[in-house]
């Protein structure tokens, strides 16, 4: 099954972590949540849920994992500040695996610099700010464009949820063997 990076800081919108990182694990992924500090504890921003950071993204490389999911809320606009996560980014963007972002979740890929020419989605606030950075922005539940997914809001999980999973079942079904053994070789 495949590896996921989900980049998180405190105040990510509860539902958008929850939802797609639960349905990523009943579907048998493996998903390591990587902040800023390994062990952190972040708390959501409605208050209802709390996580630890797996790992800090400075000791992780994009090549050990399959996917990025990125979730909303406030999140991604603390990670935005961070020069390994904005390099973490570019690097996963730069081997073309699947990278998932909800919400607010694309300020991280603005601020990276990998959104230009790409069709993409947002909460409505952040649709200029996509805009502005080069992106062609729609409203719709989930656009799929290159190795980019984005949704616009917690409304949209289940669908977004179910395109990443679609996404991660094509690439395995393609290259099952050749994923094992080139996670095998980049894990340290």
């Amino acid at each position: 099954m495949a590896k996921i990076a989900v980049l998180v800081a405190q105040s990510y919108e509860d539902s958008e972590l929850l939802v797609p990182v639960e349905r990523l694990t009943d579907a048998g992924h493996d998903v390591e949540l990587l902040g800023v500090d390994a062990g952190r504890e972040l708390v959501g921003k409605r208050g209802k849920t709390k996580v630890h950071v797996d790992a800090s993204v400075a000791d992780r490389r994009p090549e050990q994992y399959d996917a990025m999911l990125i979730p909303g809320g406030q999140s991604p606009g603390h990670l935005r500040d961070d020069p390994h996560m904005i390099n973490f980014v570019k690097g996963f963007a730069a081997i073309g695996r699947p990278i998932a972002a909800v919400c607010h979740g694309p300020q991280l890929l603005i601020e990276a610099d990998v959104v230009r020419g790409r069709r993409m989605t947002s909460w409505p606030s952040v649709r200029a700010e996509l805009e502005g950075a080069g992106a062609d922005v729609v409203d719709e539940e989930v656009v799929e464009d290159g190795a980019f997914i984005t949704s616009r809001r917690p409304d949209d999980l289940e669908a977004f949820s179910r395109a990443l999973l679609d996404r991660l079942a094509h690439r395995e079904g393609a290259t099952d063997g050749q994923a094992a053994q080139s996670r095998q070789r980049q894990e340290p």
